[in-house]
């Protein structure tokens, strides 16, 4: 065992934390499109897509600082985990920009929206191409699942860091 998540089999390894995250963030999206499609309060629909840019931050950081340099070295899949890297700068300035908004501004529920369909086809893509080759590289999966949801705790501690910081990418 070692410190912060003992190892048991009620521990998710990596895919399985990963696609957890993947199923709450699309029903995130799916409960944006309901408040978006009935003109909901401005004030429900910017909570509610904060609440998605945050989610959504944590998760790409686990994958950008844990998950993909492990996936990286274990599949030697170079093209697959450079096209995730291009999708998740995609998906951060589309936060930031979100974040920067008001719900009443033009463009704002599009850009959620569109935030929503370029995840769900990023979480298609690792679902479809990367997590099978992971399954069979032989990599660890409990062990990484493990640090991610360690990391996944600090995160969850400083929202408010995140959120600054991708106000401040958005600006420059």
């Amino acid at each position: 065992m070692s410190a912060g998540v003992p190892m048991t089999s009620t521990v998710p390894d990596a895919l399985e934390l990963l696609e957890s995250d993947h199923e709450a963030l699309r029903q995130l999206f799916r409960d944006y499109e309901v408040l978006a499609a009935n003109r909901a309060a401005e004030a429900r629909r910017k909570s509610l897509a904060e609440q998605i840019c945050l989610e959504l931050t944590i998760h790409a950081k686990l994958e950008d600082e844990l998950f993909y340099p492990a996936a990286r070295e274990a599949t030697r899949a170079g093209e697959l985990m450079d096209r995730a890297e291009v999708e998740h700068a995609t998906l951060s300035d589309l936060v930031g920009q979100i974040l920067a908004m008001d719900a009443h501004e033009d463009l704002y529920d599009a850009k959620v929206l569109v935030l929503g369909e370029y995840a769900r086809h990023h979480f298609m893509e690792e679902r479809d191409a990367v997590f099978p080759r992971l399954r069979a590289s032989g990599l660890d999966l409990l062990r990484l699942g493990q640090r991610l949801a360690l990391r996944r705790g600090e995160l969850q501690a400083v929202p408010e860091a995140l959120r600054e910081e991708l106000l401040a990418s958005a600006i420059a």
